[in-house]
């Protein structure tokens, strides 16, 4: 298992800057910024210094207009073009697990309550079902896979659990090219147990999302990261994890410090 930190986390002047520090504090990979990949001039930056460093680029964050459950279908066109643009995106760079997409946040334009021909949430995984079946077919174009993530409940009303992602994955025909981002931090809120739901979803995971209970780093709230380490290496998993939260103090000490933390999570759980 990779360790990875969003790029934003990272001091630095400059991405290649970004990149040292990232390989100073003990990362393995980094996170790239979705927005500063469409920008043609700085993911030109990001490609040559990715070059010249041993840190990989593990996935893309942002940059995804995430309105795939929207009513307007021209809002759903959007969403799927701008993930085909960031799976592209992912392609050039070298991206290992591909980038990031939730269906929709909570927020207006919301699928309606349609009972009792369909309640809302079953219209919801209905669209969410074919918006996937799309998602699917430009990742596999583009060979890179797309990573959907589940949210906690005070984010999206719909898709808060893991299961809830792998259902609708198994419908898709296989091998699928889309996998399941799970957060920590999500987890935390809604899980029963995060090593269970982990091992449920199995090789359904393709990337993790690092956060304390805190939504800080790893290390200052209370989750048990040894026991989901053993959960994810007992499904097999070998891709990134990555840094998505806040920080409790300086990022100089603060990221050396969680990822040393997270090593030794790592070598308890006989994942290292």
């Amino acid at each position: 298992m990779w360790i990875s930190c969003q790029e934003g986390l990272l001091p630095g002047r400059d991405f290649a800057e970004k990149l040292h520090n990232a390989e100073t504090y003990g990362f393995d990979g980094v996170e790239l910024d979705g927005g500063a990949c469409d920008d043609d001039a700085r993911r030109a930056e990001r490609r040559s210094a990715l070059l010249g460093s041993s840190v990989r680029a593990t996935s893309i964050c942002g940059g995804v207009h995430n309105r795939f459950l929207d009513v307007d279908p021209a809002e759903r066109a959007r969403a799927r073009d701008s993930l085909r643009r960031q799976l592209s995106h992912a392609a050039e760079l070298g991206v290992t697990d591909g980038p990031i997409f939730v269906p929709i946040f909570a927020g207006p334009n919301r699928m309606p309550d349609l009972r009792p021909f369909r309640s809302r949430w079953d219209l919801c995984r209905a669209v969410c079902v074919e918006a996937l079946r799309q998602i699917d077919a430009d990742a596999k174009e583009t060979g890179v896979t797309a990573l959907i993530e589940p949210l906690n409940r005070y984010e999206a009303d719909f898709l808060n659990r893991l299961e809830q992602a792998q259902s609708m994955l198994q419908e898709l025909p296989q091998p699928c090219h889309v996998r399941i981002m799970a957060d920590f931090f999500h987890m935390h809120i809604e899980e029963a147990r995060i090593p269970a739901a982990i091992e449920a979803a199995g090789p359904w995971i393709g990337h993790v999302h690092l956060a304390d209970s805190t939504r800080r780093e790893p290390g200052s709230g209370s989750i048990d990261f040894v026991a989901g380490f053993r959960a994810l290496r007992r499904i097999g998993f070998g891709g990134a994890m990555a840094f998505e939260c806040g920080l409790t103090g300086p990022r100089e000490e603060v990221l050396p410090r969680s990822v040393a933390y997270l090593r030794r999570c790592l070598e308890e759980a006989g994942a290292a």
